[in-house]
């Protein structure tokens, strides 16, 4: 297969519409604004990223970052959702008394590790792309996104979400949207769109694993643990361990996500189901990377990053050429051991290979 390299920036979130579909729906109104207001502000980032994508993408500044360190820079948009905002803190200034912008500077700056560190990529373009965010976007703002240009963050509404900046994975998991976006561009729709949230929620478990010095079989391999309000009755929003044990609750209903090719579902919503279906995959990495044991970024994540970023992987890649495009690449760099097997045979119990 050749990639499709045609630069295509995606509107990427870390909450699912449909659990924002669900609260928008709630009889209480401390519920139901928050969640309408996000599906609105969304709505509008996304017909920004549609014309962006006919228009073309604003020229990024060049990089002004040492090959081996960040250039990161936090704006504070006061509640108001005018971007970039205020810039508050610029690379090598000291942590101020804002929480969360420190937080989300740590995280950039993990995220950047972790991809120099284990993979020598310099930043998500691969060319120490200057790393921006903004925080305290919007009033109740349910989300953080990847815009094609940089991070934002909302505060949640202390009802359902807390600070999005809490979860050093989701700071992860945008970001790496930014990586796919700028490798093998995977069209956000369908199967495609399902493998684009997976190498996010990986690359996001990763980031948190690296950071807290964490072994395969140490992780939790939650994606957000942190994020939700102690009224929710749920860990995380999602788990590579189990997908569709996240949450279960009276108002957010019960996490979606489907382990196997067995319960995958069709829908027409989400943009056919990207956030839902990314249980599969996300379980074949879960399942490989503890076979394999040790740390999760190291040769697990190294097939993984092998083959988004090599050049084979389409566009509109589905399930199986995928899978077969990591058992090329585990063979490739490891040979007929242990670490083909593992990835063999992860594929084959989520079902997306056969025996």
């Amino acid at each position: 297969m050749t990639a499709n390299r045609g630069f295509e920036p995606t509107f990427c979130t870390i909450v699912p519409p449909h659990v924002l579909d669900t609260l928008a729906r709630s009889d209480d109104p401390a519920l139901a604004g928050p969640a309408r207001r996000t599906l609105e502000r969304d709505a509008l980032e996304r017909t920004h990223r549609r014309l962006t994508t006919v228009i073309g993408a604003p020229t990024l500044a060049p990089p002004e970052a040492l090959a081996d360190q960040p250039n990161r820079t936090i704006h504070d948009a006061r509640h108001k959702q005018d971007l970039p905002g205020k810039k508050v803190r610029g690379e090598g200034d000291k942590p101020g008394k804002d929480a969360t912008v420190n937080r989300a500077y740590a995280g950039l700056g993990a995220t950047f590790d972790l991809f120099l560190k284990a993979y020598e990529r310099n930043s998500i373009n691969g060319e120490g792309l200057p790393l921006n965010a903004t925080v305290h976007f919007g009033e109740d703002y349910n989300n953080a996104f990847w815009n094609g240009e940089q991070m934002v963050f909302g505060d949640g509404d202390g009802e359902i979400f807390l600070d999005f900046t809490i979860p050093v994975d989701v700071i992860g998991h945008e970001l790496a949207h930014g990586v796919t976006q700028y490798t093998a561009n995977l069209t956000y729709f369908g199967q495609p769109g399902a493998l684009n949230e997976s190498m996010s929620d990986v690359f996001g478990a990763l980031i948190k694993q690296y950071t807290l010095g964490q072994s395969a079989a140490d992780a939790d391999w939650l994606i957000g643990a942190g994020l939700l309000a102690p009224r929710v009755t749920g860990k995380a929003l999602r788990s590579m361990k189990e997908p569709g044990t996240a949450y279960d609750d009276d108002v957010l209903g019960k996490d979606p996500q489907p382990a196997t090719m067995d319960d995958y579902v069709q829908t027409g919503r989400d943009n056919g189901g990207v956030h839902i279906n990314s249980g599969i995959p996300n379980h074949a990495f879960y399942l490989t990377a503890t076979a394999l044991g040790g740390n999760a970024w190291e040769r697990a994540g190294q097939i993984w990053y092998d083959v988004l970023t090599g050049g084979e992987l389409d566009s509109e890649a589905n399930f199986s050429d995928f899978a077969n495009l990591t058992l090329a690449q585990a063979r490739a760099t490891y040979g007929e051991g242990e670490e083909l097997q593992a990835v063999t045979k992860a594929w084959e119990q989520v079902g997306v290979l056969t025996a």
